[in-house]
């Protein structure tokens, strides 16, 4: 007997369709599915959230200098002609950051195998390709899921039964975050 459902689909076909649908419980919260996708999902979408949950406070806080543009009061670049060619001038300026420690940074790179890019578009300016920011959902594991489930032990998500859907009588259920 097979350890996982086959769904129907070949094995790149089924990787996929995991992802995709990982990536959207993790972005939104709650996603609607059949019963067998979502007995699937929750295997994959809980090792994600147990290793966020163990690797959230491993980083440690440094302070690098980095070249920054000067700007002006509109925002705009401050440009300088050095030999009759405008050239922006930087400033440098301290910045902290967070710089994963070895054992984050293979949990940070065993996530991004699994999470498809997700990008964000404002309903107010639908349309335009300037206005949509890329979603960085494991920087979003780690800050904002891992710290809600840090005193639990597993059990993550929560699948609810909505009934059998109308065309093939498959079971959909709920499955969201608790």
């Amino acid at each position: 007997m097979a350890k996982y459902r086959k769904l129907g689909r070949t094995s790149s076909q089924r990787k996929a369709l995991i992802r995709n649908q990982v990536t959207a419980l993790l972005n939104n919260g709650k996603i609607v599915t059949t019963e067998a996708k979502a007995k699937e999902i929750r295997k994959v979408a809980e090792g994600l959230i147990a290793m966020a949950v163990k690797e959230k406070d491993n980083f440690e806080e440094v302070t690098v200098k980095a070249k920054v543009a000067r700007k002006d009061k509109d925002g705009k670049r401050v440009k300088e002609v050095v030999d009759g060619k405008k050239v922006t001038v930087y400033d440098e300026v301290d910045k902290k950051i967070k710089k994963d420690m070895a054992s984050r940074l293979h949990a940070r790179r065993e996530m991004l195998k699994v999470l498809y890019p997700v990008k964000e578009v404002p309903t107010a300016a639908a349309g335009r390709k300037k206005n949509t920011k890329e979603v960085d959902l494991v920087e979003k594991l780690f800050s904002e899921i891992a710290p809600k489930y840090a005193d639990r032990n597993g059990g993550y998500t929560r699948i609810v039964k909505i009934g059998q859907r109308k065309g093939d009588a498959a079971m959909e259920v709920l499955i969201e975050l608790v």
